[in-house]
C-alpha cells in the first residue's frame, strides 16, 4: 500500500512548533505518510494579499486531510496597514484562511472532544457535600456546525439601499432601528439551512449511538431566536423520534448551558449547536479538562476532506522564544483526531495511552500545568519545553 499523503499547514506563531513536535509523535507511533506543506497565514496576506493561496486549495483538493496548526487574525483596518505597500491600492480585505477553507471545502462538520486526564492539575474541581472535593471526571464532544450562522460571512455595514431596503420591510427592524441613519448601521445575518442543520445534528446522533452515550444535548436559544434556534430544535426533535429512539434528547438554552457546565458537566454526553454557540459552549468545556493547551478538532465536508487543528490560537508572543513552551497536547491529540478519521486508530489509541500516562505520572508538565505565567524562563524555573512535553510521550511509546 503506498504512503498516505498529509498536508501540513503550520500556520502562524507557535502552529509551527507544536505541528512539528506532533509529526515526531507520528512517526514515533509509526505512522507512515508522505508530509507536504502549504502555505497559509498573515506571512502571505501581508506579501501577497492572500492568507489562503490558491496552492493550498489546490494541494487540499488533491490529498484531501491536513494538520493544521494556528492562524493570526486581525481586525480589517490593521489588517490593511500591514500590507505590502505595491498591494494596498489593490482593494484586497482580510478574511480568515480558516474560516475561508471550511466555506470552499463545506467543512461543515466540527467535533471538539472534551476529555479528563487523570492527573492534569488543571482539571475542574468542586466542592460536594460536606465540603469534600469533588473532581468529576468529563467525556463530552461538542458538534458544532462550521460553516452557517453568525460565521457564514453574510454581514454589512453602512448597507447598501436595496438591503437597507429589504430590512426595513420588517416591522421589528424598521420599529427599532428605522431611526438609526443607515451609515451608522452594522449588519450581521444568522442563516440556517435545513440540509445543513440535518447533517450536524445526524453527525452528533450518529456518533452518539457509536460510542454509547446516552444523550445528546441542543445547545441553542430556541425560545427567543425562533426561526433559528426553533428550527434546530424541531429537526432535532423529529430526527430523535424518528431515528434515535434509544438516545435521549435534552434541550438547554446557551446560557443556562453555560451555568450549567460547572455544576454537572459529567452529565453532558454530546452536544449540538449552530455555529456561535458551539464554538463558545466548547471553549467553556475545554476550560474543565485543561484550557486551550487540551483542546482539539477535527473538521470534514461528507466528502471526505477533513482539517485537524487545535483551537487554540497562534500566541505571537511565544512564537518569539528562543525555547518553545507551548503545550502540544491540543495538537498531538488532533492529530488522534485525523488517524481514528482515516482508520489509523490502533496507533491513535496508543499515542491516547502515552498521553494519559505522561499525565498521570505527573514528571514532566509544560509552563500551564504547572499554573505559571508564560514568560521566557519558565523552562529554567522546572517547566517542560514544547519539546520535552514530546519526548516524554515519545518515551511512552
Amino acid at each position: 500500500m503506498s504512503k498516505r499523503t498529509i498536508v501540513t499547514m503550520p500556520g502562524d506563531g507557535i502552529g509551527k512548533a507544536v505541528l512539528d513536535e506532533t509529526l515526531r509523535v507520528l512517526e514515533a507511533a509509526g505512522f507512515d505518510a508522505e508530509y507536504v506543506e502549504g502555505d497559509i497565514g498573515w506571512e502571505f496576506w501581508k506579501s501577497e494579499g492572500n492568507p489562503l493561496p490558491q496552492r493550498t486549495i489546490d494541494l487540499l483538493e488533491k490529498h484531501k486531510i491536513a494538520l493544521f496548526g494556528a492562524i493570526t487574525s486581525k481586525p480589517k483596518d490593521e489588517a490593511f496597514e500591514e500590507l505590502a505597500p505595491e498591494l494596498k491600492d489593490k482593494g484586497l480585505v482580510y478574511s480568515s484562511p480558516i474560516v475561508g477553507l471550511r466555506q470552499h471545502f463545506n467543512l461543515e462538520i466540527c467535533a471538539r472532544p472534551c476529555k479528563t486526564y487523570k492527573g492534569n492539575p488543571l482539571n475542574f474541581i468542586r466542592r460536594g457535600q460536606g465540603n469534600e472535593i469533588e473532581e468529576p471526571e468529563i467525556d463530552v464532544v461538542i458538534f458544532r456546525q462550521n460553516t452557517e450562522g453568525l460565521y457564514g460571512g453574510v454581514e454589512w455595514s453602512n448597507p447598501e439601499d436595496k438591503v437597507y431596503e429589504t430590512f426595513m420591510s420588517h416591522p421589528k427592524f424598521k420599529k427599532n432601528f428605522g431611526h438609526v441613519p443607515k451609515e451608522e448601521i452594522s449588519i450581521s445575518t444568522r442563516i440556517f439551512s435545513k440540509e445543513r442543520t440535518y447533517n450536524i445534528l445526524k453527525a452528533a446522533f450518529d456518533y452518539a449511538r457509536k460510542y454509547g452515550y446516552k444523550s445528546v444535548t441542543l445547545a441553542e436559544k430556541p425560545n427567543v431566536i425562533r426561526e433559528t434556534s426553533g428550527m434546530m430544535y424541531k429537526m432535532a426533535l423529529q430526527m430523535q423520534k424518528n431515528d434515535y429512539p434509544e438516545i435521549e434528547l435534552w434541550n438547554t438554552n446557551i446560557d443556562a448551558q453555560m451555568m450549567w457546565l460547572t455544576k454537572n458537566p459529567e452529565n453532558y454526553g454530546v452536544i449540538v449547536a449552530g455555529n456561535m454557540f458551539g464554538d463558545i459552549v466548547s471553549d467553556g468545556f475545554a476550560g474543565l479538562i485543561g484550557g486551550l493547551g487540551f483542546a482539539c478538532s477535527a473538521q470534514w465536508s461528507l466528502d471526505g476532506v477533513a482539517v485537524f487543528e487545535p483551537t487554540h490560537g497562534s500566541a505571537p508572543k511565544y512564537a518569539d522564544y528562543e525555547t518553545s513552551i507551548v503545550n502540544p497536547i491540543a495538537m498531538i491529540e488532533s492529530a488522534c483526531m485525523m488517524l481514528d478519521f482515516i482508520e489509523e486508530k490502533e496507533i491513535s489509541d496508543k499515542i491516547r495511552k502515552a498521553v494519559a500516562e505522561v499525565i498521570a505520572e505527573g514528571k514532566v508538565r509544560t509552563y500551564d500545568m504547572m499554573k505559571m505565567r508564560g514568560t521566557a524562563d519558565v523552562v529554567k524555573k522546572g517547566a517542560a519545553s514544547t519539546k520535552e512535553m514530546a519526548d516524554a510521550i515519545i518515551a511512552k511509546l
